[in-house]
């Protein structure tokens, strides 16, 4: 067991929720709850009531937090304010469609708290990047996670998850996905990746009339031809400066739209390592931050 794991049961006693937990410690809901089984495993004791409709912590459960709260914000400000304890290299894999959301945050945050931390970056696709951490040649990487979850070889810590939407040109006027299926040309985005694949097999099982064979391995080049009037596509954004440069027009996919998880993987044999933990820490305030920014352009 993990001492991750009383900090996960504080944040579901002050979130009220496995799942308000998840959603701060960057974890999926179902981590939470084996840590929590975790918990009552050590503590030979239950820390929830489920007999109900809702999962209710216990006396034990508060008890517990309430001890541990201090000392492990003591441990939290000691590991913020001893940087040069983490030093070494990081070879971290990134796709390129989040390599101007991610790095430019993440790189600031470690030279701020770990000065003597040097992160290595390399661009991929997430098949590609996934086996680099497989084969030891990267220490991690940040990828679409695939349906299955992924190899149950390597751990995978979850940053966001965003729907897929429809991009159409400014000017268009057809309000339905079906009639801008019929009017405009489809630009695919590449199928051999995770996010075309997915967006491939929705436009195949959801619109009956398609126009254009056109296929790119480039999201900023698919948003420029939209945005020129040339066509629609079905895509992930995460880079909200695309679309500033580029005006497009959202159109929402409905209720089986299509979603991607976007996640940091490492090899299960590095689950302790500081020096990812420090690059995982700071990958999560440049997370928060792009998505503000985001947010804030109404993407």
């Amino acid at each position: 067991m993990k001492i991750d794991a009383f900090a996960t049961l504080d944040a579901v006693l002050r979130g009220g929720s496995l799942a308000a937990a998840a959603q701060e410690m960057h974890l999926t809901a179902s981590a939470v709850s084996m840590q929590m089984k975790q918990l009552e495993r050590f503590l030979g004791q239950p820390l929830f009531d489920r007999s109900g409709h809702q999962v209710r912590p216990t006396e034990l459960a508060h008890d517990v937090a309430a001890t541990l709260r201090e000392p492990l914000q003591q441990l939290q400000a000691l590991r913020r304010h001893a940087p040069r304890a983490v030093e070494g290299v990081v070879k971290l894999g990134v796709i390129e469609s989040l390599m101007p959301v991610l790095l430019a945050g993440t790189l600031a945050e470690l030279k701020a708290r770990y000065p003597r931390l040097e992160l290595r970056p390399m661009r991929g696709r997430s098949t590609g990047l996934t086996d680099a951490v497989k084969a030891g040649e990267l220490d991690a990487a940040v990828v679409a996670e695939p349906e299955s979850g992924g190899s149950a070889r390597l751990l995978w810590h979850p940053l966001f998850r965003r729907e897929m939407r429809l991009i159409a040109p400014p000017g268009a006027v057809e309000t339905s996905v079906p009639a801008l299926f019929k009017q405009h040309d489809w630009i695919r985005y590449d199928r051999q990746t995770i996010s075309g694949a997915l967006a491939a097999r929705f436009v195949a099982a959801h619109v009956q009339h398609k126009r254009g064979t056109l296929e790119l391995d480039s999201i900023p080049a698919i948003v420029s031809l939209v945005s020129a009037g040339l066509g629609i596509a079905v895509v992930h954004l995460v880079d909200a400066g695309i679309c500033q440069t580029h005006p497009v027009r959202f159109v929402k996919l409905g209720r089986a739209a299509p979603a991607v998880q976007m996640s940091l993987v490492m090899r299960k044999a590095d689950a302790d390592s500081r020096l990812l933990a420090a690059v995982r820490e700071a990958m999560g305030q440049a997370v928060a931050a792009a998505l503000r920014h985001r947010a804030m352009a109404g993407l």
